[in-house]
């Protein structure tokens, strides 16, 4: 524990001339009352009250030291933790171009794809996982990292029509996407490197194409799962259309081929789902990957802790001004 102020210690000093107040001068202005002997009184025992008498001026003692400690602000310690838990890397390469807003699965493609996601990345605590996100370009939205929870925030950030808002190119460049994925993993000292690519579409745009993104992964040793997402013939597509939205069948065109390709190419598996359920299975079948020993630094934040200090001052006044005033009574 550190205190943020500890320059207020030197109020303790007050506790000495207070103490040899109450014990040489308080005393002396304390009413008397002469006796013509008091030999009957020397052998008779102390009562309780009497060995109490100076109980009151030890609480305040301690109500004052408890004060002094809360105005220094304790605080919980700042650290660094080094620790190794079993994990893998693992890179997220998710397809968010405009056809990801179609309706074959619910709500969409996109959203579907990261509440799935986000479930997978809750259930691996000790994964380093990262997120790239591709369309007609790529770029990393999170790199590998274990705060599950910031990376869970910029996943659910990514909009589903951010292609279409045309801050992200509009196509579908999977050879660009797996190959970013790919460039994270690269200085990685994990025996399991891992890149789930999903894609609904066919490569179209980029100037990698998938095979080379593949051969490139394969030669760094990173594995590649990939998912083919959306039904087999049709998808519902909502439409902008004057007043309101307009649902077409758009037509699903998957290259499956080049998908199974780059998975066995680099001895990974590939996937088709058509809907919510095989999507979800699909992520609990990757979930069964192996794990590895590494290395994490983490990072414990500062917090106040003047409460509790805060709460025993309080009672030990209130304690004080009970027996003050009751048990303690002094007769002027």
């Amino acid at each position: 524990m550190e205190f943020a102020s500890k320059e207020y210690f030197i109020l303790l000093i007050l506790l000495i001339p207070y103490i040899l107040w109450y014990f040489l001068y308080r005393k002396k202005s304390e009413p008397t009352m002469q006796m013509s002997d008091t030999f009957a009184y020397r052998y008779a025992p102390k009562s309780w009250r009497m060995r109490l008498v100076n109980l009151p001026m030890v609480l305040r003692c301690i109500a004052f030291t408890l004060i002094v400690i809360v105005m220094a602000r304790p605080q919980t310690h700042n650290s660094w933790d080094n620790k190794q838990v079993d994990g893998i890397d693992i890179m997220m390469a998710m397809d968010v171009s405009t056809s990801m807003l179609a309706e074959d699965l619910k709500p969409n493609r996109l959203e579907a794809a990261k509440n799935v996601a986000s479930e997978f990345i809750a259930d691996r605590p000790n994964d380093n996982i990262g997120l790239t996100i591709f369309a007609g370009e790529a770029f990393t939205q999170c790199p590998m990292t274990t705060d599950h929870a910031s990376l869970i925030n910029l996943l659910q950030s990514v909009r589903t029509d951010i292609a279409a808002r045309g801050l992200i190119s509009d196509g579908t460049a999977v050879g660009m996407g797996l190959a970013n994925a790919v460039s994270r993993l690269k200085n990685s000292k994990s025996r399991s490197k891992v890149v789930i690519l999903l894609t609904d579409g066919s490569n179209n745009m980029g100037d990698i194409s998938p095979m080379t993104s593949a051969q490139i992964a394969r030669s760094l040793g990173i594995r590649v799962y990939t998912i083919g997402l959306g039904t087999n013939k049709v998808a519902p597509y909502p439409m902008p259309v004057a007043g309101g939205v307009q649902y077409v069948n758009i037509p699903v065109e998957i290259d499956t081929k080049t998908l199974s390709d780059i998975a066995a190419m680099t001895e990974g598996n590939f996937y088709r789902a058509t809907n919510n359920r095989e999507l979800k299975q699909i992520y609990k079948d990757i979930d069964k990957l192996e794990k590895t020993k590494m290395d994490v630094k983490t990072y414990s934040k500062r917090y106040e802790a003047y409460q509790p200090f805060a709460i025993a001052a309080l009672l030990v006044l209130l304690f004080e001004l009970i027996l003050r005033t009751t048990v303690l009574r002094r007769i002027p």
